[in-house]
């Protein structure tokens, strides 16, 4: 098997036999993923609090794997309507304006009715800081 596998704990994982990251030398593979709340088990309302779910569900993967929303390279974003587009962009934008990934946006339906919008995203994990030998980093 190549690579570290991460998982959320989320029953499509198991459903489907996927994990929601994996992580292949200093890259990361975040799966598709949707404005599933763990805790609750359930699908916020609206398409603004799905799509701020799946920046923290994918901001959470990316933590797992040593990397975070500076170190995407691409993200695509899976929405339902163009409508709810207009809705999201600034939670995109937010989410991307440091890294300014390359950017794919898809118009498609997802794979349950209550799915409003779905995002995957590949990184890059930093490398790490030298240290002197006092301990501080160099840059």
């Amino acid at each position: 098997m190549i690579g570290k596998r991460i998982y959320s704990g989320s029953p499509f994982e198991a459903m489907a036999g996927y994990a929601r990251a994996v992580v292949d030398g200093d890259m990361v593979y975040v799966s598709g993923t949707t404005g599933f709340v763990p805790e609750t088990g359930e699908f916020p309302e609206g398409v603004v609090a799905q799509c701020e779910q799946c920046f923290r569900n994918v901001g959470a993967a990316l933590g797992q794997a040593g990397a975070n929303f500076n170190h995407m390279l691409r993200i695509r974003v899976f929405i339902a309507s163009r409508e709810e587009f207009e809705l999201i962009k600034p939670i995109i934008k937010r989410h991307c304006d440091a890294a300014r990934p390359a950017n794919t946006t898809i118009i498609c339906d997802l794979a349950e009715e209550r799915m409003r919008v779905e995002v995957e995203v590949t990184a890059r994990i930093p490398a790490p800081v030298p240290q002197d030998a006092d301990g501080a980093g160099r840059a």
